[in-house]
């Protein structure tokens, strides 16, 4: 695996000076060598010892600098930035979205800051992991970890987002299997980490990278898959029939309100008639799908749009379907913004100057923003509840942007100190989540009550009062 940490100016550093970032790794010392007194110097090192050139260990010893002092820190710290700027960003779109409609989730098209959490998080993981699977020694050990590791990610989606706590309103816990939400947030992590993952340790080839070119051709495969999967996507979004379908809202005297929704359409991106819902409604089951959809804030759906409110006196019938806007086939290309962060994680692995890997995020992200806006004007509007191209296309070039901006800031330039909470939170990202998030902490907190429930400290500072 490869190893990159941010090494300071502590006269143990081999590389440039002027290079903060320092990537260690075998044959390390013997290339410097190489660049700076060419093989006359590799040969007399080799003479001297009389033999073969020593391991990188032995070197960075000699140099008065120990190997585990020298990798003590072995992350890359503007992506924890990153990571931690998403989390945060994360808690004031939950806290805030709903008196501020600028950082709430878009109601249909369009996107707002919101909308750019879940894209981050999924870049995020593709940058980590093209560090994690640098050199992998076993591809079927690698692929059973990863294996493991996203079964976990998703149980433990499926426990929060299942509707398992009924959140901090209610003390109460426990889910009906025949209603709980099948789709999450960490389900759609997890399975598009899965998917890069496979790809990282299988799908690469042996091809030299010095160029842009070299390091798409090395890794080609996967590019490919990911061309693949948007195809698909494309294939079934405007390719599928939509059937006219009903579905049931129950009332609280234990009877149920029938509805029934219009579409016999294809190609249909409309909340009501789109292919992305229909899939779900296929597979997964309405029951399963999320109660509170998007589209309950639109102007067709609500008098207070594009916050909630109560129906108006025509709203269409469709206004209080579920919609998951973490169904089966938007998590498509949730796998191809995931397989995106994986090439940028490359250019880390094979550019070690600061120029190169900068010069090398910005050119896809600028065409990746070009790419997006160009599709919305054509008609493929940017919408998160499908997971358009479009969208795919501004969140990841976004992403690029922002991991340049943050990378030259905290690794070249050395701006850490004012990062720190961010940094934090970033290396705690999935606590924070489960935590807070999830309401898990609130939850917790107002458990413990003075003879009544309603005599909890949440109640007092007035949260979930």
């Amino acid at each position: 695996m490869g190893i990159y940490e941010l090494i300071k100016d502590d006269g143990c550093a081999i590389a440039d000076p002027s290079k903060n970032l320092l990537a260690l790794e075998e044959g390390f010392a013997s290339k410097q060598l190489e660049e700076s007194g060419g093989l006359l110097a590799r040969k007399a090192l080799k003479s001297s010892i009389g033999g073969a050139i020593p391991p990188v260990e032995t070197i960075v010893g000699d140099f008065g600098c120990s190997p585990s002092s020298a990798a003590r820190n072995p992350r890359l710290v503007s992506l924890d930035v990153f990571r931690g700027i998403t989390v945060a960003l994360m808690i004031l779109v939950d806290d805030a979205g709903g008196f501020c409609s600028a950082i709430n989730h878009s109601p249909w098209n369009g996107v707002t800051i919101a909308d750019f959490v879940m894209p981050f998080f999924l870049f995020i993981v593709g940058v980590s992991l093209g560090l994690t699977y640098k050199r992998v020694s076993n591809r079927i050990a690698a692929t059973r970890k990863a294996v493991f590791r996203a079964l976990k990610l998703f149980t433990v989606g499926l426990l929060l987002q299942g509707g398992y706590f009924h959140g901090i309103h209610n003390l109460t816990f426990g889910v009906d299997l025949l209603h709980i939400r099948l789709m999450g947030v960490l389900q759609r992590i997890a399975i598009a980490y899965l998917l890069a993952a496979v790809c990282e340790v299988w799908h690469r080839s042996d091809v030299l990278v010095d160029s842009g070119y070299s390091l798409m051709k090395k890794y080609r495969i996967q590019l490919f898959v990911g061309g693949l999967l948007t195809s698909t996507y494309l294939f079934l979004l405007y390719g599928l029939f939509v059937p006219d379908w009903d579905y049931q809202i129950p009332l609280q005297d234990g009877m149920s309100k029938f509805y029934s929704v219009k579409c016999g359409v294809r190609g249909n991106t409309s909340p009501a008639c789109n292919a992305v819902g229909m899939i779900d409604r296929k597979i997964l089951g309405i029951d399963h799908l999320y109660k509170r959809p998007v589209y309950g804030r639109t102007k067709q759906c609500s008098i207070d749009s594009p916050y909630s409110g109560p129906l108006p006196a025509d709203a269409p019938s469709w206004c209080e379907a579920p919609f998951d806007p973490e169904g089966l086939l938007s998590t498509i290309m949730a796998i191809v913004t995931c397989l995106i962060g994986l090439q940028f994680g490359h250019v880390i692995v094979h550019f070690k100057h600061h120029k190169d890997r900068i010069l090398q995020w910005m050119i896809p992200s600028s065409c990746l923003l070009a790419s997006a806006f160009c599709l919305d004007f054509f008609g493929m509007h940017m919408n998160k509840a499908l997971y358009t191209v479009s969208y795919t296309c501004v969140t990841a070039g976004v992403s690029g942007l922002l991991l340049a901006g943050i990378y030259l800031l905290v690794d070249v330039y050395g701006f850490r100190r004012s990062m720190h909470a961010m940094e934090w939170m970033g290396k705690h990202a999935l606590e924070i989540y489960v935590l807070v998030a999830c309401n898990i902490l609130p939850i917790f907190i107002k458990g413990f009550y003075w003879k009544e429930p309603r005599n909890n400290l949440l109640n007092l500072i007035g949260i979930g009062s």
